[in-house]
């Protein structure tokens, strides 16, 4: 039996029959504030859980399921969230920092004020989704797809949107200070020529200048 307990008060907060948490099935539990810190956690289906605040820092979430997920202000600071699916999930507040990302999907999904300072988000499905005042300062962001999103007040400074597509993206406000863009398709449809691939500092639009 394994049991889930809260980082602070000890709690139990879920008890499965289980003696691996890999591949476990743990849809609509309600665990905000538990460790799962430097867990094993490849396969788990967390769909529409409780993971507020829940500590995931180093822990192995490869091909995790949290479509529809609450993981506002979770920690998954250097967490391998390789191909993980958070579709429409609640990231607001939480830490990504360090993170490895890449082949996420994370379409519709809510992460205001999201620290994903230096993250990797290589070839990530992030369209659609709400990254306002979102910190991606020195993210690898290469070829993502970023189609509608929303990145009013992003910090992308220092970030590598190599390929990226942004086509439809809200981009007010953004910072884009020292950022590589080499192929990248614009707000408008545009591919950013090979001169303009890093700036010391262009506002967004300067990119697609020609």
């Amino acid at each position: 039996m394994i049991e889930i307990k809260h980082a602070t008060t000890q709690d139990v907060l879920y008890r499965l029959e289980e003696q691996s948490l890999r591949d476990a099935h743990l849809d609509n539990a309600k665990i905000a504030g538990a460790d799962l810190s430097n867990m094993d956690l490849r396969g788990v289906t967390f769909r529409n859980a409780d993971l507020r605040e829940v500590n995931f820092s180093r822990a192995n979430l490869q091909g995790a399921i949290l479509i529809n997920a609450n993981l506002s202000r979770a920690n998954l600071e250097f967490a391998n969230l390789q191909q993980v699916d958070m579709t429409n999930a609640f990231l607001d507040d939480t830490c990504f920092a360090e993170a490895d990302l890449s082949h996420s999907i994370l379409r519709y999904s809510k992460m205001t004020g999201a620290d994903c300072k230096g993250a990797i988000f290589l070839r990530a499905d992030i369209s659609l989704a709400d990254l306002n005042q979102v910190n991606c300062n020195d993210a690898n962001m290469a070829h993502c797809d970023l189609r509608g999103t929303n990145l009013a007040g992003a910090n992308l400074n220092g970030a590598n949107l190599t390929g990226a597509n942004m086509l439809d993206a809200k981009m007010v406000d953004v910072q884009m200070t020292g950022v590589h863009m080499e192929n990248a398709i614009g707000p408008h449809g545009k591919v950013v020529p090979l001169h303009q691939t890093t700036t010391k500092h262009l506002r967004w639009w300067e990119f697609w200048k020609r």
